[in-house]
């Protein structure tokens, strides 16, 4: 035999025993549900004021969130209306917003095969007038792999001596 069959041989057996003790000692890993994920999303807010026509502002959010196990995290949510509207605010003043940019910290809980339901406290940012929020939502969690998500999301913010604004969107998640 020459030598290169010779090397050609003694390479496939080792690559071939390799792989053989890779499975061999391979052990199931046990998933609780617990860990980090990050999600981005892009939608439409609808903002809803009093006297001032409705508009639909684009979106972009950002969602990071750590799961206790398969029912409960707690998850901060950001999102940034990327336009300049015109709101109404408790004293009937109309109120230039740009850009605003909402920050909430929510309770998460899970049911159902992939449904999350959002409750949280928030605070709403802008040059002019911050305003205070809660946050009340539903998203649906729907698994494209082990670690990847498809994330469709509908949020009512309810703004303290504001206004209130509907949001829906659709992200893609990592699970860490």
């Amino acid at each position: 035999m020459s030598k290169i069959k010779i090397t050609l041989i003694l390479i496939f057996a080792t690559v071939f025993q390799i792989n053989a003790q890779e499975h061999k000692g391979h052990i199931e890993k046990y998933d609780d549900g617990r860990g980090f994920r990050i999600a981005g999303i892009i939608g439409h807010t609808l903002i809803n004021t009093e006297g001032v026509d409705n508009v639909f502002v684009p979106s972009w959010g950002l969602d990071v969130e750590y799961w206790f196990n398969h029912k409960w995290g707690l998850g901060l949510h950001n999102d940034m209306e990327i336009e300049t509207f015109i709101i109404r605010n408790s004293d009937n003043e109309e109120i230039e917003r740009v850009n605003p940019l909402v920050f909430t910290l929510d309770a998460l809980y899970q049911f159902g095969g992939g449904f999350v339901v959002t409750l949280g406290p928030g605070i709403e940012l802008e040059k002019k007038e911050s305003f205070y929020l809660f946050r009340v939502g539903i998203e649906y969690e729907k698994d494209i792999s082990d670690s990847l998500y498809v994330l469709p999301s509908l949020f009512l913010d309810q703004r303290f001596d504001g206004y209130n604004t509907w949001n829906i969107g659709l992200g893609i998640g990592l699970k860490l």
